[in-house]
């Protein structure tokens, strides 16, 4: 059967289905396996941590992308056809558009013009919008794909040399857009929102597509299109509920929660991933020789490190990377060829046991969604919840559309959110 995309009760529906999935199966999805040794469901699930800590690193890669469809041993199977059930989403209705002018596309990377032009097809609204309202626009390619045609245009972008590289590019191809420096997360962010608008948000980071949500709905705004991203970006230690439904789970949420959609990456090239490996393994190593050098059986947070300490031996790098938290010094007999296939080790079975969490990305994904969507539906807003494009063009492919037939804003207007900010 087609899946369908998500309107209406069915929202609250699926928000219910997901929040007892993920309650439920918390000692799985939660724990994490870089920094953990042993995991608390081990136990409970003997077999099955065996099968995953058997296997290779280029099996874990392989099965990355679609971990539903490994055939593991239990509860894997049962947990991995539970959570296909409940991410069946469709792909929301596509606008017949023109091709647009080649010269639409300059500066813009291929995959970032292929993502904006599958968003601009999905933005299907009753009324024709009036006044488009690029939020965290960059250099204003959205806008200008969407304005295209006449409509005015503002885009509202934090860093200045963005404002003006894409204040210059509109001028450049004839449209007229209005391109402003905005911190969105400022106090007079409000004053930029009017009911006039339709504001559009492409992958807008954590707090900034909830603040436009909230300014929006406070502005009587009668439509919205956010492609959420990196849900983790927040401003509190923990994930802060919007709708009544997310309020009332029992679920809470931390930052590091917060980042497990996050962990799928389907367009990263092999020599990018070649250099996650490294970092990884290189990581896991010193975490083995910390443990030793401190007597203490526990992860240790490490800063990032630039590309370039992977450019020095095992032992440069771990003693380097001692000093920096003030560590003894390893001293020179260490047996660093042993330690570094220890390292590789390490990374082939937390990559392999990260497949069961991985079940549990979409999941968590499609909850804070939801979350997103109720909310809106509370301010007054007819919400739909579907895909925008293909999940190897961008894994953050979910999209919501809201639209209300009236400016009349509801009693509980911005639902006491916007202080949060």
């Amino acid at each position: 059967m087609h899946s369908q995309f998500l309107s209406g009760d069915a929202l609250l529906q699926r928000f219910r289905a997901l929040d007892s999935l993920l309650v439920e199966h918390q000692s799985l999805w939660r724990p994490q396996p870089f920094t953990q040794h042993r995991l608390p469901w081990e136990d409970r699930h003997r077999e099955l941590a065996r099968w995953l800590r058997a296997r290779s690193l280029e099996q874990a890669e392989a099965d990355h992308g679609r971990p539903d469809l490994i055939d593991a041993p239990e509860p894997f199977a049962a947990i991995a056809r539970r959570v296909q059930a409940l991410t069946e989403l469709g792909e929301l209705p596509q606008l017949p558009l023109a091709e647009p002018p080649a010269r639409l596309s300059l500066d813009v990377p291929g995959r970032k013009w292929q993502q904006i032009r599958a968003f601009a097809s999905r933005l299907q609204f009753r009324d024709a919008p009036q006044h488009w309202l690029d939020w965290c626009a960059g250099k204003g390619h959205l806008g200008r794909l969407l304005a295209r045609e006449g409509q005015p245009l503002t885009c509202l972008e934090h860093d200045a040399q963005l404002v003006a590289d894409g204040q210059r590019l509109s001028q450049r191809l004839g449209i007229a857009a209005q391109h402003l420096r905005q911190d969105v997360l400022a106090q007079d962010a409000a004053e930029r929102l009017s009911a006039e608008h339709s504001p559009v948000a492409l992958h807008a980071c954590g707090e900034l597509h909830v603040r436009l949500m909230q300014l929006a709905s406070q502005a009587g705004c009668r439509q919205l299109a956010i492609a959420p991203c990196c849900y983790n970006r927040i401003a509190t230690p923990d994930y802060q509920p919007l709708s009544a439904p997310a309020r009332a789970s029992r679920l809470r949420l931390s930052r590091e929660d917060l980042s497990l959609p996050l962990k799928e990456t389907v367009t990263a090239g092999a020599r990018v991933r070649r250099q996650r490996d490294m970092s990884m393994a290189r990581r896991l190593a010193f975490d083995l020789l910390q443990r030793r050098l401190r007597g203490v059986d526990e992860y240790l947070p490490t800063p990032s490190l630039p590309p370039a300490w992977l450019d020095k031996d095992l032992a440069g790098y771990c003693r380097d990377l001692a000093a920096l938290k003030g560590l003894a010094d390893p001293g020179p007999l260490h047996d660093w060829a042993e330690l570094e296939t220890q390292g590789w080790q390490r990374l082939a079975e937390v990559r392999n046991l990260e497949l069961l969490r991985a079940l549990f990305r979409r999941p968590l994904e499609l909850w804070l969604l939801l979350d997103r969507a109720l909310y809106l539906q509370n301010q007054g807003f007819t919400v739909r919840l579907g895909t925008f494009c293909p999940r190897q063009l961008s894994p953050r492919n979910l999209l919501l559309l809201a639209e209300r037939t009236t400016t009349e804003l509801p009693t509980q207007s911005v639902d006491n959110c916007v202080d949060r900010f």
